[in-house]
């Protein structure tokens, strides 16, 4: 029998047999629920067969047949009152165990027990795919009103960050007329590569914020809400509320999300306790604080299993630090750690021996394979797993003074239980076109899609102008025209006045944009700071967010057998 479980208190199958009650009621199984009408098969067996095993067994039975594809509002209803009525664990089936799993997402969305991504993702666990049933679940679990109101656009673009700002814009530069929207709840706008900056004293946190009003490209509609779901067979996307948007195109960079809540007792310390991230708008000011008090102790910086966004950022906020210490001639008390869950420094090794001899300038120590698990924040001890090759997992406690983090990075929930996802979670996507492997009228860029690039904003600066050149193509009948080789680039703040400004593509392959002569993106370089500090903000809020593609026009498309 193919029981799955679904939460504590259910589990689901397809048809049982009167023969199998028995174990069930060994397995501790207290209840049964039939969801198949009597007679829907000539191999099944009436309900009455199984309430009498149950009756020998002890367990206790019920009746709820439903039609198939013909779930009613009053059947879930039903369902959530004979959860809470019976005696648990409780086992429900029907033909295949899709219409029970179905009628307990109902039942969780009709009593708030869980976020829609929770209710997808543990159907999908199990082996149910309830993304057809994605609308009703945002809608409280029941039936939809009517689609009258809802509204349609020739491009859609989920996502109102760099990469979906910056397409926007590309796409309006392109062709004025086009009509076009983006989903975004939120009401600021962040400059993210600029928290580095801020955590290292350099910029004022107001310098990397923006109402988000004052960034969406002229001409283009905001619609000021969350997405709930993705239906791309009916070329809609279902926001919180039911409310359904169409499209003709559909472009998907929501970015990532910071998973916090994986390193047990981190969110509860984090602020306080010596804990920092420059990877949050706010904590970014403390990183900062905590620099500019330490005189001596230990300092740890950590780095999770990729893939992060800006993978240089955790060794960027180190270097920063460091040169702070030396400066102020108190870096021979402090014990600089960076505690990396991989293997490398950094994953292109053209840059690696620069990047060392900052290593040995600060006595840093690299510690590999050291993944950060807890926090334990008034105790001021952090436990990591360290997993070694060919070495038995073991974990290691370390005690702090001050430790920068960076967490685990995932896939935006309604994302990853979407039909867009690959196995990991990511938008799957043709790495050249950017073009979504299955759906021809969706794609994606940013940190959410799963090209093997580095994830970062300027990553997203050359992938903008490929998408928006393919998506026109295709309104116009047209193959795709542009390719993206995989451009990412990671200035790396090594100390404060100077920058190894490492810039790579697909496979390593680097890829400057300024002659050797001028910047040599492998040595420090003071030029390579100027662009980081000066230039760079504005080149991304007048520039990129505005359309103008400075350094970004896109490759061409490979000639058609070539």
């Amino acid at each position: 029998m193919d029981a799955r479980k679904l939460d504590a208190r259910l589990s689901v199958a397809p048809q049982i047999a009167p023969e199998e009650v028995a174990d069930l009621a060994a397995r501790g199984y207290r209840a049964i629920i039939c969801n198949r009408p009597d007679g829907e098969g000539p191999d099944q067996p009436a309900f009455a067969e199984i309430e009498a095993a149950a009756r020998a067994a002890g367990v206790e039975a019920r009746h709820l047949p439903v039609v198939s594809g013909a779930v009613r509002d009053e059947d879930a209803e039903a369902f959530a009152q004979a959860l809470n009525e019976l005696p648990g664990p409780i086992l429900a089936y029907c033909r295949t165990g899709t219409r029970s799993a179905t009628l307990w997402a109902l039942a969780q969305a009709r009593e708030g027990a869980r976020p829609l991504p929770d209710i997808l993702a543990a159907a999908k666990a199990a082996g149910y795919d309830l993304s057809g049933v994605a609308r009703r679940l945002a809608n409280g679990g029941r039936l939809p009103r009517p689609e009258a109101g809802d509204e349609r656009h020739d491009v859609l673009i989920v996502g109102a960050g760099a990469g979906g700002v910056a397409v926007a814009a590309s796409l309006k530069r392109r062709r004025p007329d086009l009509d076009v929207a983006i989903i975004d709840p939120a009401d600021v706008h962040y400059y993210q590569p600029g928290w580095t900056l801020v955590g290292g004293g350099v910029f004022a946190p107001r310098q990397t914020v923006m109402p988000m009003a004052q960034v969406i490209p002229d001409g283009v509609r905001w619609i000021k809400a969350a997405v709930a779901a993705f239906e791309p067979e009916n070329d809609a996307v279902v926001l919180d509320g039911c409310k359904v948007v169409r499209y003709g195109r559909l472009i998907v960079a929501p970015g990532l999300r910071l998973a916090w809540e994986k390193i047990a007792g981190l969110p509860e310390t984090l602020g306080r306790n010596g804990v920092t991230s420059n990877y949050r708008f706010d904590l970014a000011p403390y990183t900062w604080e905590l620099v500019r008090g330490l005189r001596s102790g230990r300092a740890i910086f950590t780095q999770p299993p990729m893939p992060i966004k800006c993978a240089g950022a955790p060794q960027k906020a180190m270097y920063l630090s460091a040169d702070h210490w030396l400066r102020q001639g108190v870096l021979k008390d402090i014990e600089v750690h960076f505690n990396n869950a991989g293997g490398v420094l950094f994953g292109v090794k053209d840059y690696v021996p620069a990047l060392m001899e900052y290593v040995k300038r600060y006595d840093a120590r690299l510690n590999f394979f050291h993944n950060l698990i807890a926090v334990d924040g008034p105790a001021r001890k952090a436990v990591f797993e360290v997993r070694e090759p060919d070495k038995e997992p073991r974990q290691v406690e370390m005690e702090f003074d001050m430790m920068h983090v960076t967490p685990p990075q995932v896939a935006p929930d309604f994302v990853r239980v979407s039909p867009l996802a690959d196995e990991a979670g990511w938008v799957d996507v043709d790495p050249a076109t950017l073009r979504h492997k299955r759906y021809e009228n969706i794609w994606s860029l940013g940190d959410v899609m799963n090209a093997p690039n580095a994830k970062t904003a300027a990553a997203a600066r050359k992938q903008a102008p490929v998408v928006a050149e393919n998506v026109i193509a295709d309104i116009d009948g047209k193959a795709p025209v542009a390719t993206y080789d995989g451009y990412g680039s990671c200035p790396l703040t090594v100390e404060r006045g100077k920058i190894v400004l490492a810039e790579f593509g697909y496979g390593g392959a680097l890829k400057p944009s300024f002659p050797k002569f001028v910047i040599d993106g492998t040595r420090p370089s003071r030029l390579a700071w100027l662009l980081k500090e000066k230039l760079l903000p504005p080149i991304y809020w007048k520039a990129m967010l505005r359309g103008r593609e400075w350094l970004a026009a896109p490759e061409p498309a490979p000639a058609a057998g070539a």
